[in-house]
């Protein structure tokens, strides 16, 4: 029997973002396959989550690339890449906590190639008089992943109705940078 690699990936995923201490044992019985097949694929945990990191860097470039973040106003490129993104709040929540974990003071190549990406989206709104000036582009991404991470979570456990996902993210986030116009 073949394995399908990408499929024994988002079976993973779609485990550990609702239960992320979950076993090798349940990872691979989520997959429908042994341990021993999972753990000729992946040598262990880290393994595992050093895949799926991959995975997730790959979708999460889609969903940017897909959301055209230097198009138009940056609070309209805001609202694009929440909707871009939200398939992938659960496996990008998990994957913050795991990154924590495993990465101490390294970063994944690819994690700093989409920062990057974010913040500029950010820095353009300054540059626009969109956003505040006093919030670092740096920060502001930090605070998008987070809500994106805490919105899947929150979606997951019922405590956020899925439809109202990308209007409580957007709201609460593009409520905090936008730049207010004095009076």
């Amino acid at each position: 029997m073949t394995v399908d690699r990408t499929q024994v990936l988002r079976s993973a995923a779609a485990l550990l973002s609702r239960k992320s201490t979950a076993t090798m044992d349940e990872v691979a019985r989520a997959a429908g396959i042994g341990r021993a097949t999972l753990h000729r694929h992946f040598a262990g945990r880290e393994a595992l989550v050093r895949a799926l990191e991959e995975m997730g860097i790959q979708e999460l470039e889609a969903a940017i690339d897909a959301a055209a973040l230097d198009e138009g106003q940056a609070d309209d490129a805001v609202r694009r890449l929440v909707a871009e993104v939200e398939p992938l709040g659960p496996l990008l929540s998990f994957l913050v906590g795991e990154n924590q974990l495993f990465e101490g003071d390294q970063q994944n190549e690819g994690w700093a190639r989409l920062d990057a990406r974010v913040s500029r989206l950010f820095r353009r709104g300054q540059e626009q008089g969109v956003f505040r000036i006093d919030l670092t582009p740096a920060w502001l991404t930090e605070a998008f992943y987070g809500l994106v991470g805490a919105g899947a979570w929150a979606v997951q456990d019922g405590r956020l109705a899925a439809k109202e996902f990308q209007y409580m993210i957007v709201e609460l986030l593009l409520g905090g940078a936008r730049r207010s116009v004095e009076k």
